[in-house]
């Protein structure tokens, strides 16, 4: 059996949004808490965006996560 694997931008992608969706909050407040763009936040979401280890860590600490937590593939965070 062949493992896939999924590239990093996919992967923060998914642990991204799964995280944003269990706390209940909109692309939208997420952006204000990091002070990011709405749109941006979705690009992210959507792997259209390569992302900076700041925005990496932004993004970890408004949902009160380790910026690791969002690079594991299979994240069960």
């Amino acid at each position: 059996m062949v493992k896939r694997f999924l590239g990093l931008n996919q992967v923060v992608a998914s642990n991204l949004r799964k995280l944003r969706q269990e706390i209940g909050i909109s692309q939208e407040e997420l952006a204000g808490k990091c002070g990011l763009h709405r749109t941006y936040v979705g690009a992210i979401e959507r792997s259209e965006r390569n992302i900076t280890l700041q925005t990496l860590e932004k993004l970890a600490v408004s949902l009160g996560v380790s910026p690791l937590d969002l690079l594991k593939e299979n994240s069960d965070v």
